[in-house]
This record gives structure tokens, sequence and C-alpha cells, in this order.
């Protein structure tokens, strides 16, 4: 499976949650902090099971959130 990173901007994001819903890989949860608009912006809880497909970026209507996958080193799996 491809690894990836998920890289989110706290202060754009207003919690729709489509980035959670849509994760097929669950990598996201709700946080249960707030950003300066009082949202609670989403967090990573699995991270080693994001594959960097970018559907939470292609969800994400603020364009608070985006996963880029990661080039493996040359030699490694």
């Amino acid at each position: 499976m491809a690894k990836g990173n998920v890289h989110i901007v706290v202060e754009r994001c207003k919690a729709c949650g489509f980035c959670v819903e849509f994760c097929p890989t669950k990598v996201l949860a709700l946080s249960s902090v707030f950003n300066s608009k009082g949202y609670h912006p989403p967090h990573v809880v699995n991270p080693e099971k994001c594959s960097g497909c970018d559907l939470c970026g292609m969800y994400c209507p603020d364009f608070a959130i985006y996963g880029t996958r990661v080039v493996p080193v040359r030699g490694e799996k």
C-alpha cells in the first residue's frame, strides 16, 4: 500500500467533517480543540494508515486539507 501524509491548514477549516467522512483508511477525526473561528478542525489519529490519496483534499470545500504521497527512498519498500 502507498504511504502518505496529511497536511491541515487549521485556520481555514470550518469543521464540515467531509474529510473525516470520506477518508477510506480512517486517518482523521474531528479534534476537541477549537481554531480561532470556533470550529473543531480535524486531526490525524492513524498517520500510518494514510495512503496519500488526497480524497480529503478533493472533498474539502475550503482547501483546508490535502494529502500527499511519500516517495520511497531507493531500496526501501
